[in-house]
């Protein structure tokens, strides 16, 4: 007789205690890789619950704000610690929840730990600066105060290192919070709670509640209490939360889409290029806002690039990531994986050369998760829809330019802006692309998916909406607002 373990069952944490939602119900999370595995019950909540968080946060928000902000930074240091300690098993829960292979999920952890004890250090750099007043008696300076209470809303592709930096700058600014993770991946995000929790957060100083968007999202939106939200996720849902926030005069960061270009001259180390185009293309399945999703290759090497980068995707070891042989996952839903699978239909309608892939893969366990091969199109044009639409998934456009110039401008003729990278040994030709690509970072023969959080991460176009960057020393100006003093030491009639 086989016995079946019990699904566990996860609650919202609103002033430090764990409590189910006051909706009595749920949803269930489960494996993208096999669907018949199923990871744990979240609460299905809905603004009832979204007010008690803030009630929680603003009874918070007195002490916390005025706590020593170099004490503020030492909670996350503890947090990090707690992450550090326990990489392995988050490690495999980014594998079980998103599907991401065992070197991607390694990345994402590493890449959490490293932004908090770099945003920890901002508890300790929130500086002003003094003024020379023209009154010589007079004192004048700024400092940084906390914005308030803050949303925080996350995506399902990177639910750890978003939240993790989103949620430490608001801490070290000061700040009390609200956390919305992704419905398709909240218990990795829980597990970040838990790090706090286990660090001695106040009560109130962080609340996660889980729900859908239209319900939990829209309620942290529209509350006249949550001073500011930052988010992270689709362009769609990020328009309209602006609309919401802006109505009632809050602010809002939003990073969104990315159709970043990857462009190779005729001097590029074409293995290199390659397997940075495969990493960049279908690391995370192509999951990422900074995935390269454009190639733009000048013809003269067209021919040789393509037949290298095709032998390597061709190789590409596609299944469930928990397989130490596995190179790529699945997309993380039914809905993702068939909007993937359009798009392929499209580009193949509109005359897209079909290079590898462009399938569901169902071979063995793969029919249980969802799974679609690394694929590749050539022939591509800025005009179709694959040249121009995020598709967020395996899928890489190769386009063929006659030069550099027109390179340039196929790389910059998008609605988005934020990573790029160009291969080349050429430095006149790098120096051009990066005073002239629209993007909100870029690099030269290097994966268009690489950051460090000391450096401002964001875009410009339509990737971003706030004009402050995440990440970075620029990242505390989205939760802090100046207060300037006058102080005149002797007052005089």
């Amino acid at each position: 007789m086989t016995v079946t373990q019990k699904t566990k069952t996860y609650n919202n944490y609103i002033g430090n205690e764990w409590v189910p939602s006051q909706t009595g119900e749920t949803f269930t999370v489960t494996n993208p890789a096999d669907q018949r595995i199923e990871l744990g019950i979240c609460q299905q909540s809905d603004e009832t619950d979204v007010k008690a968080a803030v009630d929680a946060a603003k009874k918070a928000l007195k002490s916390w704000k005025t706590e020593a902000a170099p004490e503020r930074g030492q909670y996350i240091l503890r947090a990090a610690s707690y992450i550090e300690n326990r990489s392995e098993e988050f490690i495999e829960q980014l594998i079980k929840e998103v599907g991401k292979s065992y070197a991607d999920a390694k990345a994402e952890v590493v890449r959490t730990i490293r932004a908090m004890r770099f945003l920890a250090g901002e508890a300790e750099r929130l500086t002003g600066e003094t003024i020379p007043s023209w009154d010589k008696e007079i004192i004048g300076y700024t400092k940084r105060e906390a914005i308030g209470v803050v949303g925080v809303i996350t995506p399902w592709n990177v639910p750890l290192a978003i939240a993790a930096w989103k949620i430490a700058t608001a801490l070290s600014c000061g700040c009390t919070v609200i956390f919305k993770p992704s419905s398709q991946t909240p218990l990795v995000s829980l597990w970040l709670v838990e790090a706090y929790q286990d660090a001695g957060l106040p009560a109130g100083v962080l609340n996660f509640v889980t729900g859908p968007g239209r319900a939990v999202g829209n309620a942290i939106a529209n509350h006249p209490d949550i001073k500011a939200i930052s988010f992270t996720g689709s362009n769609g849902v990020g328009l309209g939360i602006n609309q919401l926030v802006a109505k009632r005069g809050g602010r809002f960061q939003a990073e969104m889409g990315g159709k970043n270009p990857f462009v190779v001259l005729e001097d590029a180390d074409l293995e290199l290029a390659t397997d940075h185009a495969i990493a960049g293309g279908f690391g995370e399945s192509g999951q990422r806002c900074t995935a390269t999703s454009r190639i733009i290759v000048l013809k003269a090497i067209a021919e040789e690039f393509i037949a290298l980068l095709k032998k390597k995707v061709d190789a590409l070891n596609v299944g469930n990531p928990l397989n130490e042989t596995s190179q790529m996952g699945p997309v993380i839903d039914q809905g993702s994986m068939e909007s993937v699978l359009n798009y392929i239909e499209i580009a193949k309608k509109e005359n897209g050369v079909l290079v590898s892939g462009g399938e569901r893969l169902t071979n063995g366990d793969n029919a249980h998760g969802f799974f679609v091969a690394p694929t590749l199109f050539r022939g591509i044009t800025p005009d179709m829809t694959i040249a121009q639409e995020e598709i967020f998934g395996p899928v890489i456009s190769i386009m063929e330019a006659e030069d550099f110039d027109q390179a340039m401008e196929w790389a910059n003729n998008v609605e988005y802006g934020l990573s790029s990278t160009i291969y080349t040994n050429d430095l006149e030709r790098a120096m051009v692309f990066i005073n002239s690509i629209e993007a909100g970072f870029t690099h030269v023969n290097m994966p268009s998916t690489y950051s460090e959080p000391q450096f401002p991460f964001g875009g410009i176009k339509a990737t971003g909406i706030g004009g402050v960057r995440e990440v970075g020393s620029t990242a505390v100006d989205f939760y802090t607002e100046y207060k300037t003093v006058y102080i005149k030491p002797h007052a005089k009639r």
